[in-house]
Protein backbone atom coordinates (compact mmCIF):
# COMPACT_ATOMS: atom_id res chain seq x y z
CA UNK A 1 0.00 0.00 0.00
CA UNK A 2 1.39 3.45 0.90
CA UNK A 3 5.20 3.46 1.06
CA UNK A 4 6.74 4.18 4.49
CA UNK A 5 8.32 7.48 3.39
CA UNK A 6 5.09 8.73 1.80
CA UNK A 7 3.10 7.60 4.83
CA UNK A 8 5.34 9.72 7.05
CA UNK A 9 4.88 12.76 4.79
CA UNK A 10 1.10 12.31 4.48
CA UNK A 11 0.78 11.86 8.24
CA UNK A 12 2.68 15.10 8.82
CA UNK A 13 0.74 17.14 6.23
CA UNK A 14 -2.73 15.62 6.67
CA UNK A 15 -3.82 18.17 9.32
CA UNK A 16 -2.93 21.10 7.03
CA UNK A 17 -4.51 19.50 3.98
CA UNK A 18 -7.66 18.53 5.91
CA UNK A 19 -8.02 22.05 7.30
CA UNK A 20 -7.92 23.48 3.78
CA UNK A 21 -9.92 20.79 1.95
CA UNK A 22 -13.04 22.91 1.60
CA UNK A 23 -11.03 25.68 -0.08
CA UNK A 24 -9.07 23.14 -2.14
CA UNK A 25 -12.14 21.32 -3.45
CA UNK A 26 -13.93 24.57 -4.27
CA UNK A 27 -10.96 25.74 -6.32
CA UNK A 28 -10.56 22.27 -7.86
CA UNK A 29 -14.08 22.26 -9.27
CA UNK A 30 -13.66 25.81 -10.57
CA UNK A 31 -10.51 24.77 -12.44
CA UNK A 32 -12.00 21.47 -13.63
CA UNK A 33 -15.16 23.04 -15.07
CA UNK A 34 -13.27 25.96 -16.61
CA UNK A 35 -11.12 23.48 -18.54
CA UNK A 36 -13.89 20.94 -19.15
CA UNK A 37 -17.31 22.64 -19.06
CA UNK A 38 -18.86 19.55 -20.62
CA UNK A 39 -18.30 17.67 -17.37
CA UNK A 40 -20.59 20.04 -15.47
CA UNK A 41 -23.23 19.92 -18.21
CA UNK A 42 -23.21 16.19 -18.91
CA UNK A 43 -21.74 14.33 -15.92
CA UNK A 44 -21.73 16.20 -12.62
CA UNK A 45 -24.95 17.04 -10.80
CA UNK A 46 -25.39 20.81 -11.14
CA UNK A 47 -27.65 20.89 -8.09
CA UNK A 48 -25.02 19.29 -5.86
CA UNK A 49 -22.42 21.68 -7.22
CA UNK A 50 -24.63 24.66 -6.45
CA UNK A 51 -25.37 23.63 -2.86
CA UNK A 52 -21.79 22.54 -2.11
CA UNK A 53 -22.60 18.96 -1.08
CA UNK A 54 -20.39 17.42 -3.77
CA UNK A 55 -17.41 19.46 -2.58
CA UNK A 56 -18.03 18.30 0.99
CA UNK A 57 -18.26 14.66 -0.11
CA UNK A 58 -15.02 14.84 -2.11
CA UNK A 59 -13.16 16.48 0.77
CA UNK A 60 -14.45 13.88 3.19
CA UNK A 61 -13.51 10.97 0.92
CA UNK A 62 -9.96 12.22 0.33
CA UNK A 63 -9.37 12.86 4.03
CA UNK A 64 -10.87 9.51 5.06
CA UNK A 65 -8.82 7.58 2.52
CA UNK A 66 -5.55 9.31 3.43
CA UNK A 67 -6.25 8.88 7.14
CA UNK A 68 -6.97 5.19 6.68
CA UNK A 69 -3.72 4.66 4.78
CA UNK A 70 -1.65 6.25 7.55
CA UNK A 71 -3.46 4.42 10.36
CA UNK A 72 -3.89 1.05 8.63
CA UNK A 73 -1.11 0.84 6.03
CA UNK A 74 -1.79 -2.79 5.11
CA UNK A 75 -5.47 -2.36 4.22
CA UNK A 76 -7.80 0.03 2.44
CA UNK A 77 -11.33 1.32 3.24
CA UNK A 78 -13.16 -0.95 0.82
CA UNK A 79 -16.64 -0.10 2.13
CA UNK A 80 -16.17 3.57 1.25
CA UNK A 81 -14.49 2.76 -2.07
CA UNK A 82 -17.22 0.32 -3.09
CA UNK A 83 -19.96 2.86 -2.43
CA UNK A 84 -18.17 5.47 -4.55
CA UNK A 85 -17.45 2.92 -7.29
CA UNK A 86 -21.11 1.90 -7.57
CA UNK A 87 -22.05 5.55 -8.10
CA UNK A 88 -19.26 6.04 -10.66
CA UNK A 89 -20.22 2.88 -12.56
CA UNK A 90 -23.83 4.03 -12.78
CA UNK A 91 -22.68 7.39 -14.17
CA UNK A 92 -20.31 5.92 -16.74
CA UNK A 93 -17.17 7.43 -15.21
CA UNK A 94 -14.16 6.38 -17.32
CA UNK A 95 -10.60 5.48 -16.35
CA UNK A 96 -9.21 8.20 -18.64
CA UNK A 97 -11.00 10.87 -16.58
CA UNK A 98 -8.93 10.19 -13.46
CA UNK A 99 -5.77 11.91 -14.81
CA UNK A 100 -7.91 14.98 -15.58
CA UNK A 101 -9.15 15.07 -11.99
CA UNK A 102 -5.62 14.60 -10.69
CA UNK A 103 -4.30 17.52 -12.77
CA UNK A 104 -6.81 20.06 -11.44
CA UNK A 105 -6.91 18.72 -7.88
CA UNK A 106 -3.15 19.04 -7.48
CA UNK A 107 -3.18 22.48 -9.10
CA UNK A 108 -5.72 23.54 -6.48
CA UNK A 109 -3.65 22.03 -3.65
CA UNK A 110 -0.54 23.88 -4.83
CA UNK A 111 -2.39 27.18 -5.12
CA UNK A 112 -4.06 26.95 -1.70
CA UNK A 113 -1.10 25.62 0.31
CA UNK A 114 1.62 27.50 -1.57
CA UNK A 115 5.23 26.90 -0.55
CA UNK A 116 4.23 24.10 1.81
CA UNK A 117 3.68 21.90 -1.26
CA UNK A 118 7.23 20.69 -1.81
CA UNK A 119 8.24 18.02 -4.31
CA UNK A 120 8.26 15.51 -1.47
CA UNK A 121 4.69 16.45 -0.50
CA UNK A 122 3.54 16.20 -4.11
CA UNK A 123 5.06 12.74 -4.48
CA UNK A 124 3.45 11.50 -1.25
CA UNK A 125 -0.02 12.81 -2.06
CA UNK A 126 0.31 11.65 -5.66
CA UNK A 127 0.81 8.16 -4.27
CA UNK A 128 -2.34 8.55 -2.17
CA UNK A 129 -4.32 9.78 -5.16
CA UNK A 130 -3.32 6.95 -7.47
CA UNK A 131 -3.84 4.29 -4.81
CA UNK A 132 -7.40 5.56 -4.47
CA UNK A 133 -7.90 6.07 -8.21
CA UNK A 134 -6.59 2.66 -9.25
CA UNK A 135 -8.67 0.96 -6.57
CA UNK A 136 -11.80 2.74 -7.83
CA UNK A 137 -11.00 1.98 -11.47
CA UNK A 138 -10.59 -1.73 -10.67
CA UNK A 139 -13.83 -1.92 -8.67
CA UNK A 140 -15.76 0.06 -11.30
CA UNK A 141 -14.46 -2.23 -14.05
CA UNK A 142 -15.57 -5.30 -12.10
CA UNK A 143 -19.00 -3.85 -11.31
CA UNK A 144 -19.59 -2.89 -14.93
CA UNK A 145 -18.53 -6.33 -16.14
CA UNK A 146 -20.87 -8.00 -13.63
CA UNK A 147 -23.71 -5.79 -14.90
CA UNK A 148 -22.90 -6.63 -18.53
CA UNK A 149 -21.95 -3.02 -19.29
CA UNK A 150 -19.20 -2.47 -21.86
CA UNK A 151 -16.82 0.47 -21.34
CA UNK A 152 -18.53 3.61 -22.56
CA UNK A 153 -21.84 1.80 -22.93
CA UNK A 154 -23.56 2.58 -19.65
CA UNK A 155 -26.66 4.12 -21.25
CA UNK A 156 -29.50 2.03 -22.65
CA UNK A 157 -32.78 3.38 -24.06
CA UNK A 158 -35.95 2.56 -22.11
CA UNK A 159 -39.52 3.37 -23.10
CA UNK A 160 -41.78 4.85 -20.43
CA UNK A 161 -44.57 2.27 -20.42
CA UNK A 162 -46.66 3.84 -17.66
CA UNK A 163 -46.78 6.60 -15.09
CA UNK A 164 -48.60 6.49 -11.76
CA UNK A 165 -49.10 9.57 -9.58
CA UNK A 166 -48.45 8.31 -6.05
CA UNK A 167 -48.91 11.68 -4.31
CA UNK A 168 -48.95 15.31 -5.42
CA UNK A 169 -45.14 15.28 -5.28
CA UNK A 170 -44.21 11.69 -6.22
CA UNK A 171 -44.67 9.88 -9.54
CA UNK A 172 -43.77 6.30 -10.42
CA UNK A 173 -42.44 5.44 -13.89
CA UNK A 174 -42.47 1.94 -15.37
CA UNK A 175 -39.59 1.58 -17.83
CA UNK A 176 -39.21 -1.16 -20.44
CA UNK A 177 -36.15 -1.75 -22.66
CA UNK A 178 -36.71 -0.04 -26.00
CA UNK A 179 -34.67 -2.73 -27.76
CA UNK A 180 -36.86 -5.55 -26.42
CA UNK A 181 -33.87 -7.29 -24.81
CA UNK A 182 -34.13 -8.73 -21.29
CA UNK A 183 -34.12 -6.45 -18.26
CA UNK A 184 -30.79 -6.50 -16.40
CA UNK A 185 -30.77 -8.26 -13.02
CA UNK A 186 -31.20 -6.10 -9.93
CA UNK A 187 -30.94 -6.64 -6.20
CA UNK A 188 -33.49 -5.14 -3.78
CA UNK A 189 -32.22 -1.74 -2.64
CA UNK A 190 -30.30 -0.83 -5.80
CA UNK A 191 -30.76 2.24 -8.00
CA UNK A 192 -30.37 3.26 -11.62
CA UNK A 193 -29.05 6.45 -13.16
CA UNK A 194 -31.39 8.33 -15.49
CA UNK A 195 -30.07 10.79 -18.06
CA UNK A 196 -32.33 13.47 -19.55
CA UNK A 197 -31.61 16.28 -21.97
CA UNK A 198 -32.84 19.54 -20.48
CA UNK A 199 -34.06 22.59 -22.45
CA UNK A 200 -30.59 24.20 -22.29
CA UNK A 201 -29.05 21.13 -23.95
CA UNK A 202 -27.36 19.77 -20.82
CA UNK A 203 -27.65 16.02 -20.31
CA UNK A 204 -28.06 15.84 -16.56
CA UNK A 205 -28.02 12.58 -14.59
CA UNK A 206 -29.78 11.56 -11.38
CA UNK A 207 -30.00 8.30 -9.46
CA UNK A 208 -33.36 6.81 -8.48
CA UNK A 209 -33.95 3.74 -6.33
CA UNK A 210 -35.87 0.82 -7.79
CA UNK A 211 -39.25 0.93 -6.07
CA UNK A 212 -40.67 -2.34 -7.38
CA UNK A 213 -40.00 -5.53 -9.29
CA UNK A 214 -42.04 -5.61 -12.51
CA UNK A 215 -41.35 -8.75 -14.54
CA UNK A 216 -40.40 -7.02 -17.78
CA UNK A 217 -39.10 -3.64 -16.76
CA UNK A 218 -37.63 -1.33 -14.16
CA UNK A 219 -39.67 0.82 -11.79
CA UNK A 220 -38.51 4.12 -10.32
CA UNK A 221 -40.35 6.70 -8.25
CA UNK A 222 -39.39 10.36 -8.39
CA UNK A 223 -40.18 13.17 -5.98
CA UNK A 224 -40.42 16.62 -7.52
CA UNK A 225 -37.76 18.76 -5.86
CA UNK A 226 -38.32 22.50 -5.99
CA UNK A 227 -35.33 24.82 -5.61
CA UNK A 228 -37.57 27.38 -3.97
CA UNK A 229 -38.09 24.89 -1.16
CA UNK A 230 -34.46 25.21 -0.06
CA UNK A 231 -33.70 28.09 2.33
CA UNK A 232 -31.61 30.73 0.60
CA UNK A 233 -31.83 29.08 -2.83
CA UNK A 234 -31.16 31.56 -5.66
CA UNK A 235 -33.66 31.96 -8.48
CA UNK A 236 -31.41 30.06 -10.89
CA UNK A 237 -30.68 27.21 -8.46
CA UNK A 238 -30.52 24.00 -10.55
CA UNK A 239 -31.76 21.82 -7.68
CA UNK A 240 -34.64 19.66 -8.85
CA UNK A 241 -34.17 20.37 -12.55
CA UNK A 242 -34.31 16.68 -13.52
CA UNK A 243 -37.18 15.69 -11.23
CA UNK A 244 -39.16 18.74 -12.35
CA UNK A 245 -38.52 17.83 -15.99
CA UNK A 246 -39.69 14.26 -15.47
CA UNK A 247 -42.85 15.40 -13.69
CA UNK A 248 -43.69 18.03 -16.29
CA UNK A 249 -42.75 16.29 -19.53
CA UNK A 250 -42.73 12.50 -19.08
CA UNK A 251 -46.20 10.93 -19.10
CA UNK A 252 -45.78 7.73 -21.14
CA UNK A 253 -44.30 6.74 -24.47
CA UNK A 254 -41.13 8.80 -24.12
CA UNK A 255 -37.62 7.33 -24.23
CA UNK A 256 -35.19 7.77 -21.35
CA UNK A 257 -31.56 6.72 -21.16
CA UNK A 258 -31.04 4.52 -18.12
CA UNK A 259 -28.07 2.68 -16.60
CA UNK A 260 -27.99 -0.87 -15.32
CA UNK A 261 -28.86 -1.23 -11.62
CA UNK A 262 -26.05 -0.48 -9.17
CA UNK A 263 -25.74 0.17 -5.44
CA UNK A 264 -24.06 -1.49 -2.48
CA UNK A 265 -26.87 -1.15 0.08
CA UNK A 266 -28.87 -4.27 -0.75
CA UNK A 267 -31.11 -6.64 1.15
CA UNK A 268 -29.15 -9.44 2.82
CA UNK A 269 -29.98 -13.07 2.09
CA UNK A 270 -30.21 -14.20 5.71
CA UNK A 271 -33.22 -15.23 7.76
CA UNK A 272 -32.81 -12.89 10.75
CA UNK A 273 -35.15 -10.03 11.72
CA UNK A 274 -35.29 -6.93 9.52
CA UNK A 275 -36.07 -3.28 10.20
CA UNK A 276 -36.74 -1.07 7.19
CA UNK A 277 -36.87 2.55 8.39
CA UNK A 278 -37.53 5.44 6.02
CA UNK A 279 -38.77 9.00 5.83
CA UNK A 280 -40.32 10.81 2.88
CA UNK A 281 -39.10 9.61 -0.52
CA UNK A 282 -36.62 7.38 1.32
CA UNK A 283 -39.39 4.77 1.25
CA UNK A 284 -38.57 3.84 -2.38
CA UNK A 285 -35.77 1.30 -1.75
CA UNK A 286 -37.70 -0.05 1.25
CA UNK A 287 -40.81 -0.71 -0.83
CA UNK A 288 -38.57 -2.45 -3.36
CA UNK A 289 -37.16 -4.65 -0.58
CA UNK A 290 -40.63 -5.40 0.77
CA UNK A 291 -41.86 -6.34 -2.71
CA UNK A 292 -39.01 -8.83 -3.01
CA UNK A 293 -39.68 -10.28 0.44
CA UNK A 294 -43.38 -10.68 -0.32
CA UNK A 295 -42.72 -12.20 -3.74
CA UNK A 296 -40.36 -14.79 -2.26
CA UNK A 297 -42.68 -15.66 0.62
CA UNK A 298 -40.22 -14.59 3.30
CA UNK A 299 -40.96 -15.77 6.84
CA UNK A 300 -38.55 -13.33 8.48
CA UNK A 301 -39.67 -11.00 11.26
CA UNK A 302 -40.00 -7.66 9.48
CA UNK A 303 -40.71 -4.20 10.85
CA UNK A 304 -41.47 -1.54 8.22
CA UNK A 305 -41.16 1.90 9.84
CA UNK A 306 -41.92 5.11 7.97
CA UNK A 307 -42.17 8.82 8.82
CA UNK A 308 -43.92 11.47 6.74
CA UNK A 309 -45.75 14.75 7.02
CA UNK A 310 -49.20 13.18 6.66
CA UNK A 311 -50.97 10.21 5.05
CA UNK A 312 -51.57 12.37 1.96
CA UNK A 313 -47.84 12.92 1.43
CA UNK A 314 -46.88 9.30 2.17
CA UNK A 315 -45.93 7.52 -1.10
CA UNK A 316 -46.88 3.82 -1.35
CA UNK A 317 -49.05 3.99 1.76
CA UNK A 318 -51.51 1.40 0.43
CA UNK A 319 -48.69 -0.68 -1.10
CA UNK A 320 -46.99 -0.80 2.28
CA UNK A 321 -50.13 -2.22 3.88
CA UNK A 322 -50.68 -4.66 0.99
CA UNK A 323 -47.11 -5.99 1.10
CA UNK A 324 -46.96 -6.40 4.88
CA UNK A 325 -50.32 -8.20 4.76
CA UNK A 326 -48.73 -10.74 2.40
CA UNK A 327 -45.92 -11.49 4.82
CA UNK A 328 -46.37 -13.92 7.68
CA UNK A 329 -44.55 -11.90 10.36
CA UNK A 330 -44.51 -8.24 9.32
CA UNK A 331 -45.79 -5.12 11.03
CA UNK A 332 -45.86 -1.46 10.03
CA UNK A 333 -44.97 1.46 12.29
CA UNK A 334 -45.96 4.91 11.01
CA UNK A 335 -45.21 8.39 12.30
CA UNK A 336 -46.98 11.43 10.82
CA UNK A 337 -46.04 14.97 11.81
CA UNK A 338 -49.67 16.01 11.31
CA UNK A 339 -52.25 14.29 13.47
CA UNK A 340 -54.27 11.59 11.69
CA UNK A 341 -57.97 12.42 11.62
CA UNK A 342 -60.76 10.06 12.58
CA UNK A 343 -61.61 7.67 9.80
CA UNK A 344 -58.15 7.74 8.22
CA UNK A 345 -56.35 4.42 7.91
CA UNK A 346 -54.61 3.48 11.13
CA UNK A 347 -56.14 6.28 13.21
CA UNK A 348 -55.99 5.26 16.84
CA UNK A 349 -54.24 1.96 16.15
CA UNK A 350 -51.60 1.76 18.84
CA UNK A 351 -51.27 -1.92 19.59
CA UNK A 352 -49.53 -3.16 16.47
CA UNK A 353 -50.97 -6.60 17.23
CA UNK A 354 -52.02 -9.28 14.80
CA UNK A 355 -55.55 -7.86 14.48
CA UNK A 356 -54.17 -4.68 12.94
CA UNK A 357 -50.44 -4.81 12.13
CA UNK A 358 -50.32 -1.06 11.44
CA UNK A 359 -49.50 1.33 14.27
CA UNK A 360 -49.79 5.09 13.68
CA UNK A 361 -48.27 7.73 15.90
CA UNK A 362 -48.09 11.51 15.73
CA UNK A 363 -44.75 13.28 15.67
CA UNK A 364 -41.26 12.38 14.49
CA UNK A 365 -40.10 8.79 14.29
CA UNK A 366 -38.73 7.41 17.53
CA UNK A 367 -37.52 3.83 17.18
CA UNK A 368 -37.09 3.51 20.93
CA UNK A 369 -40.91 3.30 21.08
CA UNK A 370 -40.91 -0.11 19.41
CA UNK A 371 -39.38 -3.46 20.33
CA UNK A 372 -36.47 -4.24 18.01
CA UNK A 373 -35.74 -7.98 18.09
CA UNK A 374 -32.24 -9.17 18.92
CA UNK A 375 -30.17 -9.84 15.82
CA UNK A 376 -32.03 -7.29 13.70
CA UNK A 377 -30.44 -5.96 10.52
CA UNK A 378 -31.60 -2.40 9.89
CA UNK A 379 -31.78 -0.41 6.67
CA UNK A 380 -32.24 3.37 6.77
CA UNK A 381 -33.12 5.81 3.99
CA UNK A 382 -34.29 9.42 4.12
CA UNK A 383 -32.92 12.88 4.92
CA UNK A 384 -29.55 12.77 6.67
CA UNK A 385 -30.83 14.30 9.96
CA UNK A 386 -33.52 11.60 10.06
CA UNK A 387 -30.98 8.82 9.50
CA UNK A 388 -28.62 10.22 12.13
CA UNK A 389 -31.45 10.24 14.67
CA UNK A 390 -32.67 6.75 13.69
CA UNK A 391 -29.16 5.33 13.88
CA UNK A 392 -28.62 6.81 17.34
CA UNK A 393 -31.94 5.35 18.52
CA UNK A 394 -31.03 1.90 17.20
CA UNK A 395 -27.62 2.02 18.82
CA UNK A 396 -29.28 2.99 22.09
CA UNK A 397 -31.61 0.00 21.66
CA UNK A 398 -28.65 -2.35 21.40
CA UNK A 399 -28.45 -2.82 17.62
CA UNK A 400 -24.74 -3.19 16.68
CA UNK A 401 -23.37 -0.52 14.36
CA UNK A 402 -22.34 -3.25 11.91
CA UNK A 403 -26.02 -4.21 11.52
CA UNK A 404 -27.14 -0.71 10.51
CA UNK A 405 -26.99 0.15 6.80
CA UNK A 406 -28.04 3.38 5.13
CA UNK A 407 -28.63 4.78 1.65
CA UNK A 408 -28.09 8.47 0.91
CA UNK A 409 -29.88 10.30 -1.89
CA UNK A 410 -27.02 12.55 -3.01
CA UNK A 411 -23.35 12.80 -2.03
CA UNK A 412 -22.55 10.70 1.02
CA UNK A 413 -21.50 13.04 3.82
CA UNK A 414 -21.57 10.25 6.39
CA UNK A 415 -23.66 9.72 9.50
Amino acid sequence: MLSPKSAETVRATLPAVSASLSEITTLFYEKLFAAHPELLRHLFNRGNQANGSQRQALAGAVAAFAGHLTEHPDSRPDTMLTRIAHKHASLGVRADQYPIVREHLFAAIAEVLGEAVTDEVVRAWDEVYWLMAHALIAIEKRLSAEAGVAEGGVWRPYRVAARVQETAEVATFLLRPADGAPVPPARPGQYVSVQVQLPDGARQIRQYSLSGQPDDGLQISVKRVAAAGRPGAPSDDPAGEVSSYLHAHVHGGETLHVSAPFGDVVLDDGDGPLLLASAGIGCTPMVGMLAHLAATGSRRRIIAAHADRSPATHPFRTDLRRLTDKLTDATTELWYEEAVGNGEEGAGAETGGSADPVTVRTGRMDLTQIVVPAGTTAYLCGPVPFMKAARAQLLASGVPASNIHYEVFGPDLGL
